[in-house]
């Protein structure tokens, strides 16, 4: 896999982690180097070890499916994508926080809001199983990536509110079903 589509695998996978800094900046007083800081490591975290998680796990069953593997692949991105832009769509959708709860920055805030923002990104790490590419440099790249939109998020959602994050959300969504299509297309022979 290029260096071009993993990068655009770690932003599309960022940009959840994107939405809910910009929550989290917009309760903010103050978007201080720390909050940006801690609010990006506690995602670009979570971001980088959930893949690996998911590679390991997928390892295990790559050879029993490796001539639809490709199939798999494209249906965990894809489905990943329409879920962030059905998201992205619905305006109904309430954040789930209660006023005065977005600020803190403790642990027992913040990991439940890491794990539930890298869930994607441990399905992307079985479809890289499948796919038998190596799972280092995507980690490491999809956790740079979503720790710099963390910590931008925070300072935008501290500027600008939630104006943006269903933007954020349906981009990433696209990307993502653009990307499986992608994988599908290049094993397929097409491209």
């Amino acid at each position: 896999m290029d260096l071009l589509t993993l990068l655009m695998i770690a932003v599309g996978l960022s940009m959840d982690a994107f939405s809910v800094a910009i929550c989290k900046g917009l309760a903010m007083k103050r978007a201080t180097l720390r909050n940006c800081s801690i609010v990006g490591l506690w995602f670009g975290g979570f971001q980088a070890l959930m893949p690996i998680v998911g590679y390991f796990v997928g390892i295990n069953f790559r050879h029993s499916i490796e001539s639809f593997d490709h199939w798999i692949a494209f249906a965990l991105l894809a489905l990943i994508g329409i879920n962030m832009v059905r998201e992205a769509l619905d305006k109904e959708e309430v954040d789930g926080y209660e006023e005065g709860e977005k600020e803190s920055l403790s642990a027992r805030k913040m990991a439940p809001m890491a794990v539930a923002t890298s869930i994607d990104a441990l399905a992307v790490g079985v479809s890289f199983a499948f796919l038998g590419t190596e799972i280092w440099l995507p980690a490491a790249l999809i956790g740079i990536v979503t720790f710099g939109f963390s910590f931008g998020g925070v300072k935008i959602g501290n500027i600008f509110g939630t104006r943006y994050k269903s933007k954020a959300e349906l981009v990433g969504g696209i990307i993502l079903i653009l990307i499986g299509l992608k994988i599908v297309l290049e094993h397929t022979g097409v491209i």
